[in-house]
């Protein structure tokens, strides 16, 4: 490698914007999710998210992360359970219906059935992870939810990719 590659490009430090730190961040390709839980009055709530991570195998342990300015976020700090449904690529519409927070009844399409302490579990998933929230933690401009795996489902089929601001399907095997 030469000294050109091995150094990282030039930055202006003052440079760290909002905007930069997004774009650079959407480098990074996720996968997507719609997260469920019930509100105090016993309604289904959910959104996009592609903020989802592992976090611990022993105990078993997953995070993701909500804007603190989310008209959800009463919901989702007071939950007992909450359900992260990695999406499929056929999901794409769902994913897109669940993102816009304008949309009268989410849950008007896919196929729901109840999960552990009734929060809605999405059929046809990449993965379904139904958990008992374990924590809530206020970090910078977001939440941070911690929640313990109790069930899970793992279906065989190609999850959902989100990259660079677009959806994208993932390529093949290397």
């Amino acid at each position: 490698m030469t000294a050109a590659q091995t150094t990282p490009p030039e930055n202006d430090p003052g440079a760290l914007t909002p905007q930069a730190l997004r774009g650079a961040l959407g480098r990074f390709a996720t996968g997507v999710t719609i997260i469920t839980c019930l509100d105090g009055e016993g309604r289904a709530v959910g959104l996009t998210a592609n903020s989802f991570a592992s976090l611990s195998l022993d105990p078993p342990l997953v995070l993701w992360s909500l804007r603190k300015a989310s008209g959800n976020r009463a919901a989702f700090e007071a939950a007992g359970y909450f359900v992260i449904n990695v999406l499929a690529e056929t999901q794409v519409d769902l994913s897109r219906r669940f993102a816009a927070s304008a949309q009268a009844d989410k849950f008007a399409d896919g196929v729901w059935a109840p999960g552990l302490g009734g929060v809605p579990v999405l059929a046809g998933c990449a993965a379904v992870f139904e958990c008992q929230a374990e924590a809530c933690h206020d970090i910078g401009d977001h939440l941070l939810f911690i929640g313990r795996v109790q069930r899970l489902a793992d279906l065989a089929v190609s999850p959902l990719v989100f990259q660079g601001g677009h959806y994208r399907m993932v390529g093949e095997v290397l």
